[in-house]
């Protein structure tokens, strides 16, 4: 059974920072590509940051420079860690792990909130 389970999220003020974590397992991790995306309501699901399985990083325009994605093979977590937070960056996060054997799944989101 596939379960994606992200952590993390929550309220934080203009220019804070916070870290979101997401545990992939029932899936051969090493070989999945992950990606953090969010949404926000009325809008479509964009991509924020994508590792692939030999850790090459990319990143959406906007979150370049204050946004870093990681991954640690041997926990099968994938982490967001986000600074310079600015309020267009609320939204519900969510965890996305693909390969081709195992297939595409996603985490339940989280909510991530920058206001005063």
């Amino acid at each position: 059974q596939v379960q994606v389970v992200q952590s993390g999220g929550g309220l934080v003020q203009p220019g804070g920072s916070l870290r979101l974590s997401c545990v992939a397992s029932g899936i051969i991790f090493r070989l999945s590509l992950m990606g953090w995306y969010r949404q926000v309501p009325g809008k479509e699901r964009e991509l924020v940051a994508a590792i692939t399985s030999d850790f090459s990083t990319s990143y959406a325009d906007s979150m370049k420079g204050r946004f870093t994605i990681s991954r640690d093979n041997a926990k099968n977590a994938v982490y967001l860690q986000m600074s310079s937070l600015k309020p267009e960056d609320t939204a519900v996060y969510y965890c996305n792990a693909y390969n081709a054997i195992n297939g595409n799944y996603w985490g339940r989101g989280t909510q991530v909130t920058v206001s005063t």
